[in-house]
């Protein structure tokens, strides 16, 4: 399964500026755990964020049942590629 192309059909249509979304896999300190960053744009962090986190946990909560039927775990962490960087795990 192409997680990255999944996580990114799911975040893109949450966002206002679609061309400014990244999904991109990083290296994980744990073993057996797939880890990836979501970039967005500063001004829809909060959009794919949610409100008290739920959205993001929401994408979190996919992508970990995508990843247990191929046998192993997956990490979400959320940021913007601009100005202000804020990031959440």
């Amino acid at each position: 399964m192409d997680f990255i192309q999944m996580i990114h059909g799911f975040v893109t249509p949450l966002t206002r500026d679609f061309t400014n979304v990244s999904v991109k896999e990083i290296e994980s300190a744990e073993e057996g755990t797939l880890t990836f960053e979501v970039l967005v744009s500063p001004e829809d962090l909060g959009r794919v964020i949610g409100r008290e986190g739920r959205v993001a946990n929401a994408l979190r909560t996919i992508a970990y049942a995508a990843a247990i039927k191929e046998g192993f775990r997956v990490k979400l962490t959320f940021g913007s590629n601009g100005e202000g960087e804020a990031t959440t795990e």
